[in-house]
């Protein structure tokens, strides 16, 4: 019987996540038992927390061919996407060739989601839109003394020429 550690090591029973728990069912179907023992056996063990009757048939299932891989296979569907350090840099040197840029722009030209180029440019790159040019979110202390003046050098506010 599988029975829950006792002393130091014993933990709750919600701690098994599902790879243990296949991991057991594995365990038990090499030792030869049916699911019906298996499933009373981890019943037992994991109680309301125990896979049902169900899952415990469909993991011996995999298992009686020879597939004793206890991972979820991949699903089909669109993959998730993942912000990389290169579209971040990528995205920065965009931004830093035209300021004016759009994120639908951005999203076109690196073959990425709209959404994600948003995330990228207020999340990552700490940007926003300040008339119509990204800058940065907050500006460093030397920028701050200098007020507008240190916003010219990101082309936001220029000396007008009478």
């Amino acid at each position: 019987m599988l029975q829950r550690p006792k002393g130091r090591m014993s933990g709750d029973v919600r701690d098994f996540n599902n790879m243990e728990t296949r991991a057991v069912i594995k365990f038990f179907f090499l030792q030869g038992k049916a699911p019906k023992e298996i499933n009373a056996i981890v019943i037992e063990t994991l109680g309301e927390y125990a896979p049902s009757y169900a899952t415990v048939k469909t993991w011996v299932t995999q298992f009686k061919p020879g597939d004793f891989s206890i991972c979820d296979a991949p699903r089909p569907g669109r993959p998730k996407t993942v912000t990389t350090p290169e579209i971040i840099d990528q995205t920065h040197e965009l931004i830093f060739e035209d300021r004016r840029i759009s994120a639908k722009s951005i999203a076109e030209q690196l073959g990425i989601s709209r959404e994600r180029v948003g995330s990228i440019i207020h999340e990552d790159l700490d940007m926003r839109k300040f008339s119509a040019k990204w800058i940065p979110k907050y500006l460093n202390a030397d920028q701050n003394v200098n007020g507008a003046s240190s916003l010219s050098k990101f082309g936001i506010f220029s000396a007008r020429s009478k």
